[in-house]
């Protein structure tokens, strides 16, 4: 039997699946915003792109500088805007590239 962390990664294959996924992650659940989720969660769909060979060098630097920024500031900034906007009567949508 595969492990659970097997089978997500292997899930977050699929674009559509990756993109739920990283939407879930921003998700304001009852306790507040859970920045170490959307790291986690970021991680896991980066580590499907590495097994696909589908993770340039580019998207590497660009992950690596993007997850300092979240692990320094808890990611107040993404939050911050996904907040402003809820007040405002929208939300933040997660899709695949076509």
């Amino acid at each position: 039997s595969r492990s659970y962390n097997e089978y997500l990664i292997s899930s977050l294959k699929d674009p559509e699946r990756a993109a739920g996924y990283i939407a879930v992650m921003l998700e304001l659940d009852e306790e507040g915003f859970e920045p170490e989720l959307l790291r986690s969660g970021l991680k896991d769909v980066v580590d499907a792109r590495i097994q696909m060979n589908d993770f340039s060098e580019e998207a590497k630097q660009r992950y690596e500088r993007l997850d300092k920024m979240l692990l320094e500031t808890k990611a107040a900034e993404i939050y911050s805007l996904m907040e402003f906007l809820d007040a405002l009567g929208f939300r933040i949508a997660i899709a695949p590239k076509d």
